[in-house]
């Protein structure tokens, strides 16, 4: 159904204006430094938190009051809408080339450790509970960068809609940006000065916004989505639990 249409752009858009609304309200408060500032000497540190303003990564812009409301609820629906999206493909996968189903469930599984990750991370103040939640965001980002990979090799394997020529090439490139700025990120993250701190920043957002792109290119996909396809999905899955039992 054609419907099916109006849930990767809801995940993308929830995502997207989610989180940048939660850095506008940061910002406004003074909880966060500009993004476009790049040579602010008054950011917060370790041993002072009065008086200036954290680096704009988005962890940081839903730590304080009132954004850390709005940043958790954001999270949450983006974890549980994205989940869903890894069900679904999988689904979609199974009904028409069931041959890659092997392929399907390893990035099934990595979608889903991704979204756990991310729901960690969205739940666990990195104030006052730092350490769950950047374990929760470096699992996530890892697992997201296997997951947009497997992906991007079903895309190659597996004819969905037919527009896998125009598809292909544009998740390659985001797949090889998704995996660059995850490396670039992660190793400016844990260096001390600002300029390094806010590139690092930067990049966490570009990461963002690819992943909400390449999320909304599988609204080509969805337009030949069907529920029954998870039905089937669930019928094989009881099909196959005599099997092992037997």
């Amino acid at each position: 159904m054609v419907l099916w249409i109006i849930f990767p752009i809801t995940l993308s858009l929830v995502s997207l204006i989610g989180t940048w609304t939660v850095y506008g309200l940061a910002f406004s408060n003074g909880h966060v430094c500009s993004l476009s500032d790049w040579g602010n000497g008054n950011f917060c540190q370790v041993n002072q938190s009065t008086g200036c303003c954290w680096v704009p990564t988005i962890s940081s812009s839903g730590t304080y009051s009132p954004e850390n409301s709005l940043f958790t609820a954001t999270i949450n629906a983006g974890s549980f809408l994205f989940l869903l999206f890894c069900i679904f493909h999988h689904a979609h996968i199974m009904e028409k080339h069931g041959c890659h189903s092997m392929l399907s469930k390893f990035a099934l599984v990595f979608g889903v450790v991704a979204a756990l990750g991310a729901f960690a991370a969205g739940n666990c103040n990195p104030r006052h509970l730092a350490l769950p939640h950047y374990l929760g965001a470096a699992i996530s980002f890892m697992c997201i960068c296997f997951y947009t990979i497997l992906l991007t090799a079903l895309t190659r394997k597996c004819v969905l809609t037919g527009y896998e020529k125009v598809l292909y090439p544009l998740r390659i490139t985001s797949t090889v940006v998704q995996i660059i700025i995850t490396i670039c990120y992660t190793v400016l993250f844990a260096q001390d000065k600002y300029y390094y701190l806010h590139l690092s920043a930067v990049f966490e957002w570009m990461l963002s916004v690819n992943l909400e792109l390449f999320e909304l290119s599988y609204a080509v996909e969805f337009c030949f989505f069907s529920s029954f396809m998870l039905s089937n999905l669930l019928s094989k899955r009881d099909e196959e639990k005599p099997l092992m039992m037997s």
